[in-house]
């Protein structure tokens, strides 16, 4: 079974070359995509930043399921679809809602059945094993190294790498865990994975930071 996991540096919109291709592996017109976010006001306006690209391939049917939530049967109704986006926002608060929770690991068993995972920016972030989330990203003003949802097992991510300037931050963590490297990701950049390596990207505007 393959795995499919799609990373975003910034927000969305999905670009067009790698929406076409989560919405092919999501069965395009007979797929259901869940849109994991942070609940806030105005949230609809905002949601069509990542269906657009989707429905331009003629995905469009879609389950927004708001964090924080505890209502098991949107929970129930997250298994019946066919793609995962885990959206954008303060990162600490998706890491509390989803990272150690049933809902976590319903996502990481449907990734590892195929189902594909999209993360941006703050999804991004939470996505492999190690989440590490810089200063500038969190209240406590600190280099938080926490547990992540494992689906990438050998990288850490940064996300916003130029804007943030997270260079030294990146290598740090990839000199202090037990990692294979890291990789930043900028803004206007998207990253495929398929079965945890790196097979496509669009914006080629990424570094990978090999372990010294």
């Amino acid at each position: 079974m393959k795995k499919h996991l799609f990373l975003f540096g910034g927000s969305p919109p999905f670009g067009p070359k790698l929406g076409k291709l989560f919405a092919s592996y999501a069965q395009g017109p007979n797929g259901k995509v869940a849109i994991l976010f942070l609940e806030r006001d105005g949230w609809h306006h905002y949601m069509p930043r990542y269906t657009s690209i989707l429905a331009k391939n003629k995905l469009t049917n879609f389950l927004f399921l708001a964090l924080p939530t505890s209502d098991s049967s949107m929970i129930e109704e997250l298994r019946s679809c066919t793609g995962i986006i885990i959206g954008g926002g303060e990162t600490i608060n998706y890491h509390k809602e989803i990272i150690g929770t049933i809902l976590g690991q319903l996502i990481k068993e449907m990734y590892d059945q195929g189902i594909p995972v999209a993360g941006f920016s703050a999804g991004a972030l939470i996505s492999p094993l190690h989440c590490i989330i810089p200063p500038i990203d969190n209240p406590f003003n600190k280099h938080l190294f926490l547990d992540g949802l494992g689906l990438l097992q050998e990288y850490v991510i940064s996300v916003h790498y130029s804007r943030w300037n997270e260079e030294k931050n990146l290598k740090t963590a990839v000199d202090r865990l037990p990692v294979s490297g890291g990789i930043g990701i900028d803004d206007d950049e998207g990253l495929y994975f398929e079965n945890e390596t790196l097979i496509n990207s669009e914006g080629n505007n990424y570094v990978v930071v090999e372990k010294r």
